[in-house]
């Protein structure tokens, strides 16, 4: 007799993990220590990595993400996504959480702790404005969250990033401090390396995903796909994060390095940040009725914030010199090691707030 939810999905089980999961935390300090050595002894690495670019992201990082994502995308079974758009509460609580509650909790964790530095505040604020689409997806599978609830919050938020993006910007650059009597910060956003951000880091894995799973499938059935070949592409989700996490630290290595001050002040808020919305967001996910998997998969798109997109932005709009800059590039090098680090903390706090869940992974 097998046991469901009672949305009818079945118990997740966790396999043994692998030698690369099972270390995963000592694999990331080591890859953010080897970019930071990159980056500082290597000579013309930096000006080898930004040659050439997709959009405003150098080539081997866009390169990283999207070898990161495709094989998460690819476990997706794209057939069952209909029931996720039937869940009202899992839509509006994300909805909630990723454009009301995320980018004015920024706002106010931005004016607390950096009033004094206005360019590394308006960094931080652009920062809660981009909703994660990327690396959410590695999380959210690491904590044995909901995968095709992921997908589609995931494309959820690229809509509402195209259209929501540039005015949520004018609102809490300009508006928002006018009316609190606050300095305002004129900034212009680009529609078009919003929506080219989407389809690069979205659009090509997710395409590429969902053509394998249908093809796979079609070619030799589930039972083969999921496993036999889900296992060998999924570890290429983990090199793909490496490897972006290498480049990622080698690109910023000198500006991390020569202001370790500057760093500690973006980064304290930004700590809040991803441990504050993740809590939330997870214990209302339990409050409202979803169980485990839905839970930690609204924590976790609700939690992470859309780097390749700030950066583009503060860059484009301040210059690749300017302190909103260097804001957008601490983000993910603090986003990465805490949200790996709520991946655990989601898995330990499952069996005690989910009794009798089924999605609640099975050790």
């Amino acid at each position: 007799m097998s046991t469901t939810t009672k949305d009818g999905e079945q118990p997740r089980v966790m396999t043994e993990m692998s030698f690369l999961d099972r270390w995963l935390p000592v694999w990331i300090l080591a890859a953010m220590a080897v970019g930071l050595l990159l980056g500082r002894f290597v000579p013309g690495l930096n000006t080898a990595l930004e040659a050439v670019k997709i959009g405003s992201v150098s080539l081997p990082i866009a390169i990283g993400l999207l070898v990161m994502m495709y094989p998460v995308l690819a476990k997706v079974r794209y057939d069952e996504t209909g029931r996720i758009g039937a869940d009202r509460r899992l839509l509006v609580t994300s909805l909630v959480l990723n454009w009301l509650v995320g980018p004015a909790l920024m706002f106010g964790l931005a004016w607390i702790f950096l009033a004094d530095l206005p360019e590394y505040r308006t960094g931080l604020i652009i920062v809660g404005l981009a909703r994660c689409i990327a690396m959410v997806l590695i999380w959210n599978d690491l904590a044995c969250g909901d995968r095709e609830a992921a997908a589609v919050l995931v494309a959820i938020n690229s809509v509402f990033q195209v259209i929501a993006f540039g005015a949520l910007g004018w609102f809490y650059l300009q508006a928002l401090p006018s009316w609190l009597g606050l300095p305002t910060t004129s900034a212009e956003f680009s529609i078009g390396a919003i929506v080219l951000s989407v389809l690069i880091f979205l659009g090509i894995p997710l395409v590429a995903g969902f053509l394998t799973r249908i093809l796979g499938e079609r070619a030799k059935g589930r039972t083969w796909y999921e496993e036999r070949f889900l296992p060998k592409v999924g570890p290429w989700a983990l090199y793909g994060l490496l490897f972006t996490i290498v480049l990622l630290f080698a690109l910023q290595g000198d500006a991390i390095l020569s202001a370790p001050g500057d760093v500690a002040r973006i980064a304290l808020p930004l700590l809040v940040y991803f441990v504050v919305m993740f809590l939330v967001s997870f214990l209302l996910g339990r409050a409202i009725g979803l169980n485990y998997a839905k839970s930690t998969t609204v924590a976790f798109t609700a939690s992470g914030n859309n780097f390749e997109l700030a950066i583009a932005v503060a860059i484009g709009t301040f210059g690749v010199t300017s302190g909103q800059a260097l804001a957008g590039v601490v983000g993910p090098l603090i986003e990465v090691p805490v949200l790996v680090a709520l991946v655990y903390v989601a898995l330990a706090m499952g069996r005690r707030l989910f009794p009798g869940d089924a999605t609640v992974p099975i050790r």
